[in-house]
């Protein structure tokens, strides 16, 4: 069973083994599907075993780490309807890529569909998954599941034209809940994200991520994208309960001094969502304060 309509998109940055056993997943998938890799100037000889052991597979090599606009750089190269994102430490299931096409073929306005999230080695489902199987959002009827107001974008498959119409991931977020912007931009343009229960994605999380870092850019892409998107009673609100709820410690203070540095620019480029999307993020609001998924920790 070969696909031709869904290519995946993968970046890196020194996790060489991490790296080839997911292209290894890839590679075996029934679709066949191209893989598109960009390597985020990794030092351990991460291109150098990708060329080797996968040729058939386009690898573009990044002079800098560009982290999530890696995937940028890697979508310009798409030439499939649909891109699949997943990273270096996760890959997708048999099968899964060939219906989340299905879908996508299926349902002209639906930009993004979500997969259903195993952690390995024990194969246990992901405690975000509840969340969005439980997404309080409404949605049309003719959706494939519950209606989203972001996505993840290491177990996520996209319309490759709403993804660039949207501009992909912004350069300023760098990486941590870099998918937050982009799923409202898709969101204020028209097109409707899903979480589909029948897709799957395996997650084998990678001991050699900086937990620290990935919290203080976490905290402050939050902060961003509140204000950048959201009307000003549900940005203050937000604030506060981060500010109520993350750890005392220098790394929140890290990232409330960084969210504070780029205050100019976000007021600058500050697009409110429109009143119907922002009745309904209220809901989702409401949801994420009472999750246990979601934690600033590390």
């Amino acid at each position: 069973m070969t696909d031709d309509r869904t290519t995946v998109v993968v970046i890196t940055h020194n996790r060489r083994d991490e790296l080839l056993r997911t292209l290894g997943h890839l590679a075996a998938l029934p679709e066949r599907p191209p893989v598109v890799i960009t390597d985020n100037a990794s030092t351990d000889g991460t291109a150098e075993a990708v060329a080797h052991h996968h040729p058939g597979m386009r690898l573009l090599r990044s002079t800098r780490n560009l982290g999530a606009t890696g995937r940028n750089l890697a979508v310009r190269h798409v030439r499939t309807p649909y891109v699949a994102f997943c990273d270096d430490d996760s890959w997708w299931a048999p099968g899964s890529l060939a219906h989340a096409a299905d879908l996508l073929d299926r349902h002209d306005a639906l930009a993004s569909v979500t997969a259903r999230i195993v952690v390995e080695p024990d194969g246990t489902e992901d405690p975000i998954v509840a969340e969005l199987r439980d997404s309080p959002l409404t949605g049309p009827p003719w959706l494939p599941g519950p209606a989203l107001g972001s996505f993840l974008a290491a177990a996520s498959v996209q319309r490759t034209t709403a993804f660039r119409q949207a501009g992909g991931f912004s350069h300023r977020l760098w990486l941590g809940g870099e998918e937050e912007l982009l799923a409202l931009d898709l969101v204020a343009a028209g097109w409707w994200l899903a979480y589909v229960e029948d897709l799957t994605v395996h997650h084998a999380p990678s001991p050699h991520r900086d937990a620290r870092l990935r919290r203080i850019h976490g905290i402050r892409n939050t902060l961003w994208c509140t204000w950048l998107r959201r009307s000003a009673p549900a940005a203050w609100r937000r604030t506060a309960h981060l500010v109520r709820t993350v750890p005392r410690d220098a790394a929140s203070v890290r990232a409330f001094g960084l969210a504070l540095a780029g205050l100019p620019w976000v007021l600058r480029e500050r697009r409110v969502m429109p009143p119907h999307i922002e009745r309904q993020l209220l809901a989702l609001d409401r949801a994420q304060r009472l999750s246990t998924a979601r934690r600033y920790v590390g």
